[in-house]
């Protein structure tokens, strides 16, 4: 899973809940800043499906989304607001 969020806090604080309350042994929450990373790590990481935060200064969740979709056209994607 990758997770998406300019607040380092509630990045670090989300990713952490996920790992805790998915309890999948095999789950990994790959964490990012910037949306700009998040592309970058989809093109060279496999990724099973993208939590992003809807604010965010650089690209907001919804351009993330559709930046995502046109590249990953069926990954699931779930924008925090």
């Amino acid at each position: 899973m990758l997770h998406v969020d300019d607040n380092k806090g509630i990045l670090n604080l989300t990713s952490d809940y996920l790992e805790d309350a998915l309890e999948e042994p095999d789950l990994e929450v790959r964490t990012v800043q910037r949306p700009e990373v998040a592309l970058d790590v989809l093109a060279e990481e496999p990724i099973n499906c993208v939590v992003s935060d809807y604010k965010m200064d650089e690209m907001n969740g919804l351009e993330l989304f559709e930046a995502v979709r046109e590249r990953y056209p069926t990954l699931p994607f779930i924008r925090l607001c």
